[in-house]
């Protein structure tokens, strides 16, 4: 039996919450680790996990051997990151995943990080995840989210601060009149983007301080962000959007801020990672790259239009 094998295994089982996913994150066959996690409780004489159709569950020996055995392979993983941190080139697969949202933001930074460090193998996803995540279980060592998820299991560097913008085309106010206040956006077509928290109901301070909310109504509701940059780029309606979505739409007066009295509430831009002490080379240098990215651009965040 490879003890080594075996340990990790179960510990990736209890993590993931069963034996495909735990299959998945270790690039292994289910029986394969089914196998090792069989292999270990008979070597040890004991039953580590409680095992039906639908679920698995620790044993009270299971939980007492996974605490330790946890542990173990943190401090092993510390031990790898410590040394991968002295190495001079930094080397090895970086797995990088963001929201879609923020793809035009990353992209040069991925782009630049690619060429600056030839021997690290960048794997950069995007999606339209929505919610909290765990990059460890997923397989990612960075993750990029345009708001902050409540999940005080990882570790989260805040890149920059940032409020929704309300915008249209100008050819849209040639055939509407501009709205002087949320409440007006009831009579006009607006563009709703699927995964946003301001769905069907748009949120603003007004300039008081005071919290107002207009229900509001479309005929175009989208999970893609580029059909939404090209619907109100068309003129077809009112936008309300994260401003690095349409920063360089602003940019060129393609689209133009609409009620700039009013803010919504105020999001963050996070890197989120497992709790680690040393974190790898590879990971720090693409992390210092992204904040000094987002402090160059903090200032278009803050003053529309273009980031």
């Amino acid at each position: 039996m490879d003890r080594m094998a075996s340990v990790t295994s179960f510990v990736r089982v209890v993590e993931s919450g069963g034996f495909t996913a735990a299959a998945r994150r270790l690039d292994l066959s289910t029986t394969t680790v089914s196998n090792h996690v069989q292999a270990l409780e008979d070597s040890l004489g004991v039953r580590l996990l409680n095992r039906t159709t639908r679920s698995v569950g620790l044993t009270e020996i299971g939980r007492e051997y996974y605490e330790r055995c946890s542990q173990i392979l943190q401090e092993l993983a510390e031990a790898d990151e410590i040394t991968s941190a002295l190495q001079v080139t930094p080397r090895g697969r970086l797995r990088l995943r963001c929201h879609q949202a923020l793809e035009r933001s990353i992209a040069p930074i991925a782009t630049r990080f690619a060429g600056d460090y030839p021997d690290v193998s960048l794997d950069f996803q995007t999606d339209a995840m929505v919610g909290p995540i765990d990059p460890a279980r997923e397989g990612f060592d960075l993750s990029i989210m345009p708001a902050s998820p409540p999940d005080s299991t990882l570790v989260r560097r805040t890149l920059a601060r940032w409020n929704y913008v309300l915008c249209c085309a100008p050819a849209y106010l040639e055939a509407h009149s501009a709205p002087r206040s949320p409440a007006d956006l009831a009579d006009h077509n607006c563009l709703l983007y699927a995964h946003s928290i301001y769905r069907n109901d748009f949120h603003f301070v007004d300039p008081a301080g005071n919290a107002t909310s207009t229900r509001v109504s479309g005929n175009l509701v989208t999970a893609s962000i580029t059909v939404m940059r090209a619907a109100a780029a068309a003129g077809l309606g009112l936008c309300l959007c994260p401003p690095f979505v349409v920063s360089d739409l602003l940019a060129s007066g393609v689209l133009v801020p609409l009620l700039p009295d009013y803010r919504t509430q105020e999001l963050e831009i996070v890197a989120l990672y497992p709790h680690r002490r040393q974190l790898s080379t590879k990971v720090r240098l693409l992390l210092d790259m992204l904040v000094e990215r987002f402090a160059d651009g903090q200032r278009w965040l803050d003053a529309m239009p273009g980031w």
